[in-house]
């Protein structure tokens, strides 16, 4: 659908236009008429659809000329999104001069947002205890609103707003219109809806148009101590425009921030422990193009709406789902494509992976790190492009300094060409880091996957056993993380006194035996080896037999003792 179809105002249509949109999505198109006839909606969507044109066109709409004070409230958890929300309300409304959007949030100058809000603010986007702060000093009278709406409200819930919220809700008017975008809908947010919204529109959005669905997903397998030039790998063979890293901790935000500057990329840091100043300054210059690579926390993740993000990387695996979703989704908005490349350093990592993978219902592919020398090709071919490019245009100040050099110094004109393409490739090259990646052991089956059969069983020794406190499920745990095969690939293991033995797929044994070589199981470093002897002592048994507990075995071996004569 058409914006032009949706029967707004012409100043509406007129900012509209200015900003290059044509076509709706789904949300904007299914939002809109209903927001403006005036009943309550639940929009059920993901990040990077488009809602915050969704709500704040029809809000813009229904202020009236007359000053009323503030007639809408929206409330945003954090205070990049209530920036951001603010801007782009005010880019839909240049043409209604009577339209005064305001934002108010913490870690910002209280006076100065007094004085917007003094000068006839009508429309107030903020964070829920800046509100609530501006309420008790009087300084923002809702007793005139007519709409509120509740944008991420699950992750305002999330981050401990909802006495805030609850409070604001009960202290404006009853009739007035209740609007909530949520990406998911937790018991928390059901109960808001059913205590303060009046008969809900929902709105969901079909799975089938989804973030994710325009992004491209990988991920690399690297040691946990090698994920810094890792990313220096990636950022060179990559070169994207303007791309985010996401990390779990503002210690590492900091850290891989300095490491990289340090080779002279061009990237700032941003987390909750910066002034809101320095926020503001860093947002400017990514925005601006100063600099191209922001590294960030998942508290940044929600606010941060900058269009031109090609690419997201996830320095760290986040702890939730619902984040990836939130990080990934800084790219490939509003159906644009995009990138995005997770490092991964251990085989728990994997199954993380996987389960996410299958969280979101899309492909996260497993990709090698490039090749120094193919970093170093792709950049010598760039340059060729460029001096094709530039060859076209007239040279004469340069062909006078080259004419020089060639009277005075007695370089030959290939000689002046080698030395100018080494000078400009010489400072890239630089930072490429010096280091060879370790090769990860991939398993990759040659059975069928089923159980195992006698015929196809082979047998190998660990080296530690009941001396060891080894159990049987440590070791089918240590068999499975060690090499990403299913429990149910492995046979009978039988523990004896300093070593086990383990019946494992014929096909697979010399891959099982390299990937448990100097692992650990229960804290012990083990070697394991084909097993070549017959076992004649009695054991723990696991899998295809039983796990015996011998009763005259713990005896005889001081479990118990006697009462001597």
């Amino acid at each position: 659908m058409k914006f032009n179809e949706l029967q707004l105002t012409d100043e509406v249509l007129r900012a509209v236009e200015d900003m290059g949109f044509v076509e709706t999505t789904e949300i904007q198109a299914r939002s809109i008429p209903l927001i403006k006839s005036g009943i309550d909606i639940i929009g059920k969507s993901n990040t990077g659809t488009g809602k915050t044109a969704a709500f704040g066109i029809p809000a813009i709409e229904s202020i009236s000329r007359e000053k009323n004070g503030v007639e809408v409230l929206i409330l945003c958890p954090t205070r990049e999104l209530a920036m951001q929300a603010c801007d782009e309300i005010k880019k839909f409304s240049r043409y209604m001069s009577w339209v005064k959007p305001c934002a108010v949030y913490g870690g910002a100058n209280m006076d100065r947002q007094i004085i917007e809000l003094k000068r006839g603010a009508n429309l107030v986007v903020g964070t829920p205890g800046r509100v609530m702060d501006h309420m008790r000093r009087r300084t923002l009278k809702l007793h005139n609103l007519k709409m509120i709406i509740l944008d991420e409200a699950d992750e305002m819930l999330n981050m401990g707003f909802r006495e805030d919220i609850e409070c604001i809700l009960q202290d404006i008017p009853e009739e007035r219109q209740t609007i909530l975008f949520s990406a998911t809908m937790p018991p928390a947010i059901l109960a808001i809806t059913n205590q303060y919204q009046n008969n809900p529109e929902l709105i969901k959005i079909d799975q089938k148009y989804r973030t994710v669905d325009t992004i491209e997903q990988y991920y690399f397998e690297v040691p946990s101590g090698m994920k810094t030039e890792a990313m220096q790998y990636l950022l060179l063979a990559y070169e994207p425009k303007a791309s985010m890293i996401f990390c779990n901790t503002k210690k590492m935000v900091d850290e891989l921030t300095d490491a990289l500057t340090g080779k002279g990329f061009k990237a700032c840091g941003l987390h909750g422990d910066m002034k809101q100043a320095q926020r503001s300054f860093v947002m400017d210059k990514f925005k601006s193009g100063k600099i191209n690579i922001l590294i960030a926390t998942d508290v940044a993740a929600r606010g941060i709406d900058v269009s031109g993000v090609d690419v997201v990387f996830n320095y760290d695996l986040p702890q939730d789902n619902e984040y990836y979703i939130h990080r990934i989704g800084r790219t490939g908005r509003a159906g644009k494509s995009g990138s995005a490349y997770t490092l991964i350093s251990n085989r728990k990592q994997i199954y993380e992976l996987r389960a996410l993978s299958k969280y979101i219902k899309a492909d996260i592919v497993e990709k090698e790190l490039p090749e120094k020398s193919e970093i170093i090709n792709n950049k010598m071919q760039k340059l060729v492009t460029k001096i094709t490019a530039a060859s076209e245009q007239p040279l004469r100040e340069e062909a006078e300094i080259i004419l020089s050099i060639l009277n005075k110094e007695g370089y030959s004109p290939e000689e002046i060409a080698g030395i100018l393409i080494n000078l400009r490739l010489n400072k890239e090259f630089r930072n490429i880091p010096e280091f060879e990646l370790p090769k990860v052991k991939k398993y990759s089956p040659k059975h069928s996957g089923g159980k195992l059969t006698k015929e196809k069983a082979s047998k190998i020794e660990i080296s530690a056993g009941k001396l060891h406190r080894i159990a049987p499920n440590f070791i089918l745990g240590a068999l499975v993380e060690a090499t990403g095969m299913p429990g149910r690939s492995f046979g009978k293991i039988e523990i004896f006194e300093k070593y086990s033995t383990v019946e494992v797929p014929e096909a697979d044994l010399e891959f099982v035996v390299d990937a448990m070589d100097n692992t650990k199981i229960n804290g012990k470093k083990v070697s394991v080896k084909l097993c070549e002897r017959k076992p004649s002592e009695k054991s723990l048994r696991h899998g295809s037999g039983s796990r015996r507990n011998d009763h005259s075995r713990r005896k005889n071996q001081g479990g118990y003792h006697r009462k001597r004569k």
